[in-house]
Order: C-alpha cells, then structure tokens, then sequence
C-alpha cells in the first residue's frame, strides 16, 4: 500500500495535477454512460454539399485531380507486386507482413489472434488492450487506409482506372462501421488519418465516373461524423495523450474546411483545429528540434503531418504562425543530422510501430529520405538528398531551395531533447543523454549507437509490439534491451502499467567537443532513483579522428554494496567480423563476455535473434574499447 502512494505521488510529480485530474473525470464520464452520450448512434443525415458544390469549391489540394499529376511514370516491380498482393486479399502490416485477410474482410477481425470485435458495441465499452483480443493496432491497420497510396499510385504508374476498387473499398468501411461504434471509432487519430487519406483519393478521383453523387454522398456524410467525433474528444488527446496524436487530429480538423468547405461546422471546428495545432507544435517539438516522444519513427510521422500542413494552408492562402515554419525546419535538421548518409535509415530509436502514414514512393520504410525530402521541398531547403516521388505528388518537387541544410560539422549538440551526435566520414555516433518534462516510452538513458559504412554494429533492438507478453514487453521498453548498463538487473526507471514509467532520470550534465585528434562526449545521469536515489551514472565516449575507434568509459557514483553492474552491447547475428570490444574494471582486469540470448525488432510485430553481450562487475568502473580494423 506504501509503495502504491508512493508511486501515485511520483506519478502526479511527473504528469501534473492536470493530466491526473483529466483522467479521472474521463473514466468517471466513461463509466456513467456520459462520454456515450456525445457520440451518437445512428444520427440523423445532415445536409451537407453536394458532388457539383464540392467541385465548383475554391478548396486547393496537393493537385486538383488525376489529370493535373506531373511526375515521372516508372512502373516498377516492387509497385506491381504489392497491387498484386492487394487484390489478392493481402495486407501489409506495419510496412512489415504481410497478413491474408481475404476478398471479403470484416474490417474488425484481429488477423493476429483471429479475435472479431462487436462491430455494433459503442466505441466507449471497447478496451484498447485485451489479452484476448490482442494487440487492436491489428484492426486498426487497414482501416487508416494508408494501402490506397500503393493503389493510387498503381493506377498513375501503369496507366489504370482503380477508382472502382478505392470507392468500394471506402465504401464498405462505412457500411461495416456504424457510426461511433466498433474498434475503428475508438482511437481519434486513426479516425483522422483515414479521413485524411479518403480525401486524398477523394481529390485523386474527382473527375471519375465512379465518384457519383451518392457515393459522394455516402462518403462525405462518413466525414462529418468523423471529424464530429475528433472534435468532440480532442481534449484525450491534447491532455491525456499529448503527442503525436494530438498533432493528426488537430490537423485533421484544420484541414476540414479547407478542403470540404461551405460546412458551418467544419467552419468552426477548423478556426480551432488550426489554433491548437499551432499550439502543439510549439510545444511538443522543442526549440532544438527534437520531438517529446523520444523517437525517430515519431518524429518522422510529424514531418509528415507538417508537410501537409503547410503545403495545404499556402495553397489555400492561410499560413501558419512563423513556430510551425520553425519547427518544422529545426525537425528536418535534427533528423536529417542523426541519418545515416549511405542507407537513409536513422537509429532505431524510441518506439516504432510501423506507422508511415502516406507512402508515396517504392523505398525502404526504414528509409527516412523521401519523407524528409518532401518536407524540405515545401520548406524550400536543399536538404541534401536525391528529389523523391513523394515531393512530386506533393506539387513541391520543382520548387528551388532558397536556402541549403549544411553538415559540415563534426558534432551536433541537441541540449534540450538530450541528443549528442559524432558525424565522421562514414561513421556515425548516436548518444542519448537527456531528463522528461514528458513523458518517456523507454528506460534508454545514455544510450550509444554506432553506424559504420552504412551498417548499425551496435543498435537499438526496437519496439516489437505494444502489446504482449510481460516478459517481452519489459525487454523491448525496459534497458535490457539498449547499449547502456543496468544496475543488479533493474531498469533505469520503475516500470508501471502500459506506458507509464516511475522516478524519470535527471540529466547532471552533458557536453560535446571536438578537438585536434577526437571527439568527445561526457555526461552524467541521476538513474535508478527507485533502487537508491542519489545513484549517478557518468558516461564518456571518445571518438578517435584517426581511425574506427571508440573509448566508452562508465563510472558511478553512490553505488548500493553488492551491486553487480552490467554493460550491455547489441549487435546484428552476421555482424563486422573486424570489430573488437575490450572491457577493463576499476582496476584494470579485463571483463570476459557474457554472450546472452538477445533480440532485435526492426519493424513492428517482427522479433528476430540478435547477438547480445554483457560485461559485469562489482567494481565502479567498466572502460570499454571498440575498435573496426581498416
């Protein structure tokens, strides 16, 4: 009972009267039947605008329709396998498997556990996590409608009409998704990415005779009640959730009259969409351009939002406030900063559930090049990379770059998200030192990753699912599983339901410095405050200019007696075979290997062998040397 206050007072500390306070007359409203009631049912068809109004409309989109595309037509294989797939009846899930949901999906079968929601339950009385059920991120996947882009972007590479297929796509969504009820009404960003991407084949198919007056009909009036439900539950999201969330709704509501206008609702719902959009950007990316989630994947989920955001209020004469131009700049330095340049792909770092919401080209989705090209090319910034498909789509790909992105430096700095980065010829050093002012996914303080001639030697070993087995969970989320060290087997924080993470670390200090012959990184962190409260982890990592060497020294302070710490390295199974790692303790004996059982996700739902190694001592002191043969 004592440790249960205790944990309640640290929660509170952490996430602010506010949240707490919000999350309990949530529940109340949810439990009392409340919450329902602001969702209705079966609701009354409101008159909305017709085919002919919606076309005459001054709405500006990315391209008035599919006549008006101009990018180079390259029918390619990759393209034509996975339209193949689709109209097979396959899906791929998280940009990873693929699943056979078959010709005649029901739109709420789980195709992990074969779990089939009520797909007439009011979306209150659905749980997001159920050990039955499984992970819903299974559910959801199809119904965002991310596929139509491979669709689309079939029909305008191979010269084919697939307007058929996307209207009964669409379609039959709404027939097997009353309105507020089913797993696909319960989560408001999934609601608004699939409104955002029905728009974008909505404007894709303007002219075709397979958009008619009912289907339009039909479909707008689906809108309406979408975005009526975004509206109506976006203080979840802007309080209980804050974060990328938040950002997709917000835009969604924006982007509702402007691009479906003469709707006094949408009217109303957008002037406030717009507003607090401004709001969270401002303060969920930080003024050096890291992102409050602590991770790459969702981060680059937000440039793309921001791509859309901007591109869309310019075409339609209402820009945003000068932080969202700001931001979205700074955003694009910092990830295209921590990018390995060879492959595209950036540390796997935070989590990463698969999500790449507009897929508009044939790459890799660990590839972060076309998404951050794309952004670029709205921001008019040279931003280093080959031009992509997606900035063409887009309508930016021709727009010269009034100012370039230089990385002529050797270190980078980000201070206030807590990110230090060596750039050096072909290699590439990733650092995480930082405290939360919000809320963290994972215990990973003091992290290193290291990049050498386009291979990650040592990585972050990823997310895997978000809802699973305990064991595996604590694995992913917890330290066990990132290139830092745990102390007598305990995470860096205390670990609480779902998301939550007690007693967050504090960074002391941290500092990145070049000189004649390396680079330099030093940092300190007050960790394991749940084990003993004044435990400091100080970590120094020496960067050799004249050769693939790197001097990782770890030192701590305050140690409980009998502590046993623990040194963990990930590495790939078939790793650099001229890659050396030599560990010394307190007084200069060498450590032997451990060589444990590890795992590595690349991309959600996947978990494949990694090679983990560990070196312990009870000393305080373990100095490692990495060092790659030329």
């Amino acid at each position: 009972m004592l440790q249960k206050l205790k944990n309640a007072v640290n929660l509170i500390s952490n996430m602010g009267w506010r949240y707490v306070s919000f999350r309990g007359k949530h529940e109340l409203a949810r439990r009392s039947g409340l919450l329902k009631a602001k969702f209705p049912v079966n609701p009354s068809a409101k008159a909305l605008p017709g085919l002919a109004q919606w076309k005459s409309s001054s709405a500006k989109f990315f391209f008035q329709d599919k006549s008006t595309v101009q990018i180079p037509r390259i029918p390619s294989e990759q393209l034509k396998e996975r339209f193949k797939n689709f109209k097979a009846g396959k899906l791929l899930l998280f940009n990873s498997n693929w699943a056979d949901l078959g010709s005649n999906y029901d739109w709420v079968t789980n195709p992990d556990t074969n779990y089939q929601y009520n797909a007439h339950q009011h979306w209150t009385e659905i749980a997001d996590y159920s050990k039955e059920a499984g992970d819903i991120k299974y559910v959801w996947e199809k119904s965002r409608f991310s596929f139509l882009y491979d669709i689309i972007r079939y029909d305008y590479h191979f010269g084919q009409d697939c307007a058929e297929l996307v209207m009964s796509e669409i379609l039959s969504w709404i027939e097997h998704n009353p309105i507020n009820c089913g797993p696909n009404w319960r989560c408001s960003q999934e609601i608004s990415l699939r409104v955002l991407n029905w728009t974008f084949a909505l404007f894709y198919y303007r002219e075709s005779e397979q958009l008619t007056e009912a289907k339009f009909s039909t479909i707008l009036q689906s809108i309406y009640w979408q975005i009526h439900h975004v509206y109506n539950n976006i203080n979840f999201s802007r309080i209980a959730v804050r974060n990328n969330h938040a950002i997709t709704e917000t835009l969604a509501l924006y982007l509702s009259n402007l691009l479906f206008p003469g709707i006094a609702d949408f009217q109303k719902w957008s002037i406030a969409g717009k507003q607090w959009f401004e709001q969270e950007i401002a303060y969920q990316i930080y003024e050096d351009g890291t992102f409050l989630q602590f991770s790459m994947n969702y981060h680059r989920v937000v440039v793309q939002l921001l791509t859309w955001a901007v591109r869309l209020s310019e075409l339609n004469n209402d820009p945003f406030a000068s932080v969202v131009y700001d931001r979205a700049a700074k955003s694009l330095k910092f990830l295209r900063v921590c990018m390995d340049n060879a492959s595209g792909w950036l540390p796997n770092y935070g989590a990463n559930d698969g999500a790449l919401f507009f897929k508009l080209n044939d790459c890799h989705y660990r590839d972060y090049r076309p998404q951050l090209q794309a952004l670029a090319s709205v921001l008019s910034v040279d931003a280093l990379l080959d031009n992509q498909e997606d900035s063409g789509w887009y309508g930016t790909a021709d727009i010269p770059g009034k100012s370039s992105l230089h990385l002529s430096a050797n270190c980078y700095s980000f201070d206030e998200g807590g990110y230090y980065i060596m750039r050096e010829n072909e290699m590439l050093t990733f650092i995480r030192c930082g405290s939360y002012k919000d809320r963290p996914s994972q215990a990973d303080n003091l992290h290193v990753d290291i990049w050498y001639k386009g291979e990650n030697i040592l990585f972050d070993a990823g997310s895997y699912k978000y809802n699973t087995d305990d064991d595996t969970l604590r694995y992913f989320m917890g330290t066990a599983s990132h290139n830092t060290v745990m102390i007598n087997g305990q995470d860096q924080m205390k670990k609480g339901g779902r998301f939550i993470w007690y007693y967050w670390p504090k960074k002391l200090y941290a500092l990145l410095v070049e000189t004649d012959r390396t680079i330099d990184f030093k940092g300190a962190m007050n960790m394991f405050r749940h084990h003993k409260k004044d435990i400091v982890h100080h970590r120094s990592v020496t960067k050799s200019k004249q050769w693939a060497g790197w001097t990782i020294v770890d030192n701590f302070e305050h140690l409980p007696k009998d502590s046993t710490v623990e040194q963990l390295w990930h590495f790939p199974m078939v790793h650099c075979s001229d890659l050396k790692l030599e560990v010394f303790d307190a007084v200069g004996n060498i450590v032997e290997p451990l060589e444990t059982g590890g795992w590595t996700s690349s991309l959600y739902g996947t978990k494949e062998a990694a090679k983990q190694i560990s070196f312990s001592t009870s000393t305080n002191r373990l100095v490692t040397i990495l060092k790659i043969k030329q």
